[in-house]
């Protein structure tokens, strides 16, 4: 018995000695996240547990969706143009970036197609907001073939960008929202071959 409450106090001391030690810097971040939105614990936490689980700090920053067996390249490619068309989000370019490493090497390559999707209108909102945006406009979706052949479809976590700091302003936050509805409309989707 004498054991474990010895076991307990060294505990107990270490513990006390991390909080004087850590104490400082560790309420400099509980005073930061009071000012955040509600959501930046969730969206830190989820960023977290997938980087945990993952390993590698991009994948815990992106949602991405499994392609539908039997659907080729070209079958979701038309998919992910015409629900863009759909949701009225501009195009605002295209890279074909597996043909262009294919081009290069002179030898085949997986597909990877990337889409450039833009509300101009709320891209310059977020900008006049805070400049540091433009490093995330515009949206981008990648189709994108693994090492076994199978179709995956990418894009951003948009989390992060809207809730990830202090609350966006009410009209902002709602345009943001829907870019980011429109995004997940397009990766759900155009992952089972619909439009």
């Amino acid at each position: 018995m004498g054991y474990i409450r010895n076991i307990l106090a060294l505990l107990g001391v270490l513990a006390v000695g991390f909080v004087v030690w850590q104490g400082p810097a560790l309420y400099k971040y509980k005073v930061a996240f009071d000012g955040f939105d509600e959501k930046a614990f969730k969206t830190y936490k989820d960023m977290t547990d997938r980087l945990v689980e993952t390993g590698n700090s991009v994948a815990a920053t992106v949602w991405s969706a499994k392609v539908a067996d039997g659907l080729t390249f070209e079958d979701v490619d038309q998919s992910i143009k015409q629900i863009a068309i759909e949701r009225n989000i501009r195009g605002v370019g295209e890279l074909p970036l597996g043909d262009q490493v294919a081009a290069m090497t002179g030898e085949p390559w997986r597909k990877l197609n990337i889409y450039l999707y833009c509300n101009p209108l709320t891209a310059a909102k977020m900008i006049e907001h805070d400049i540091a945006y433009a490093a995330y406009l515009p949206c981008r979706v990648s189709l994108v073939e693994d090492e076994e052949g199978q179709l995956w479809i990418y894009t951003l976590d948009m989390d992060m960008m809207i809730y990830g700091g202090e609350t966006l302003p009410p009209e902002l936050l709602a345009e943001a929202l829907e870019v980011k509805e429109i995004l997940l409309d397009i990766l759900e989707r155009a992952a089972e071959g619909d439009f």
